[in-house]
């Protein structure tokens, strides 16, 4: 979702005017940005929470993500654009990409089809395949990673990240990822962590794709762990065409899983459009049709010029995480008393009708310039 920018926050992160906020989590925060330039593109621009005081290890850490997104592109990857972990704050820009991550889509639209589901698992194993070959591990392969676009997915989200060099748990009882999509390995800290170990995550994330449940999901953490760490999915619903795929992936022996070049070719990417159900094509439309008006909005050097937030949302969820939104600030503008409701409902309805920059759209007023036309919300 996005969402006007909370008063007090910055209107400026390096040389990125923010725009608006994606969404939040236990360390930072995610904004549509772009550079105070002509022609310049919209990104996703991650920072440090503004409350928090980064020490070295952090940054050190947060340089490592930066380095981890730069490594790794491909027609299936949201590519870094820029990045600073010695700023205040710390932060990193990738291409914002304007569609549902595929945890909305399946809440939304329930499973997906099966050719879906096969140009999907294609799309994705071609990504490990760019992740792999930069010499890192993903390691967070969840269906909250996963974006889609008319053309296919795109893989996001590289925080967790790590060289084929250093694949052990950073400490003993401390889980890298997300439960339920984790691969054995990972559960189990005697065993390395190896590229086969996102392959597992892959097949977890077709089953959620295809049945809209995850195979390990269970009430209980303790008894989804202890499933996961078995290889133990519950895969009764999963399409007959792809059973055999799905279970070759969520094998117990990481040397048994197929690599990602070889889960591409047996699940062959379209050649075509994207076969997308209809439900997706609409809830894609619903996206871009969301972020057009920062798209036609002209870009303004002044950063106090930026919206605050209005409480007014529109639908998208890139890069964003997995968490709830916290509740908007109270709005600024003053309002009537308590008892003339109708009256304050019948104000808002003029201003939405008559088109103020600073609304739905959430536009800036452009500092004197011609406002760019008014968009349906």
């Amino acid at each position: 979702m996005l969402t006007a920018l909370p008063a007090g926050s910055p209107r400026r992160i390096g040389p990125y005017q923010l725009l608006a906020r994606v969404g939040a989590g236990g360390m930072g925060e995610v904004f549509l940005a772009r550079r105070a330039e002509p022609g310049a593109r919209l990104v996703a621009l991650k920072a440090v929470r503004g409350d928090l005081d980064p020490d070295d290890a952090f940054r050190a850490r947060f340089r490592r993500e930066i380095a981890a997104a730069r490594a790794v592109s491909g027609p299936y990857t949201a590519p870094l654009v820029d990045g600073d972990a010695d700023a205040e704050p710390p932060w990193l820009a990738t291409e914002f990409v304007p569609g549902p991550s595929l945890a909305d889509a399946v809440a939304r639209c329930g499973p997906l089809p099966v050719a879906a589901v096969r140009a999907l698992g294609a799309g994705l194993a071609r990504a490990l395949s760019a992740v792999h070959g930069a010499r890192l591990l993903h390691r967070d392969l969840k269906p909250a990673n996963v974006l889609l676009t008319a053309d296919g997915p795109r893989l996001i989200d590289f925080g967790i990240a790590q060289a084929f060099e250093a694949t052990a748990l950073t400490a003993t009882g401390v889980l890298v990822g997300t439960p339920g999509f984790l691969s054995p390995e990972q559960i189990d800290g005697s065993r390395t962590v190896v590229p086969a170990s996102d392959v597992f995550s892959l097949g977890a994330v077709l089953c959620f794709a295809a049945t809209g449940r995850g195979p390990f999901d269970d009430p209980e953490l303790a008894s989804m762990l202890f499933r996961v760490s078995r290889a133990q999915a519950e895969l009764a619903d999963v399409p007959a065409a792809l059973l055999p795929l799905v279970e070759r992936c969520l094998r117990l022996d990481p040397a048994a899983r197929p690599t990602p070049d070889a889960l591409a070719d047996r699940l062959a990417p379209p050649t075509g459009l994207f076969p997308w159900p209809p439900e997706v094509l609409s809830l894609l439309a619903e996206h871009r049709e969301a972020v057009a008006p920062f798209e036609r909005q002209r870009p303004t050097g002044d950063p106090a010029s930026a919206p605050t937030e209005s409480g007014l949302r529109v639908p998208h969820s890139p890069t964003a995480y997995d968490r709830p939104l916290p509740p908007p600030a109270p709005p600024t503008v003053p309002t009537g008393p308590r008892g003339r409701g109708p009256l304050r409902w019948a104000a808002a309805a003029c201003a939405v009708a008559a088109g103020v920059t600073a609304t739905v759209l959430l536009l800036p007023d452009g500092g004197g310039g011609t406002p760019p036309p008014a968009a349906a919300p």
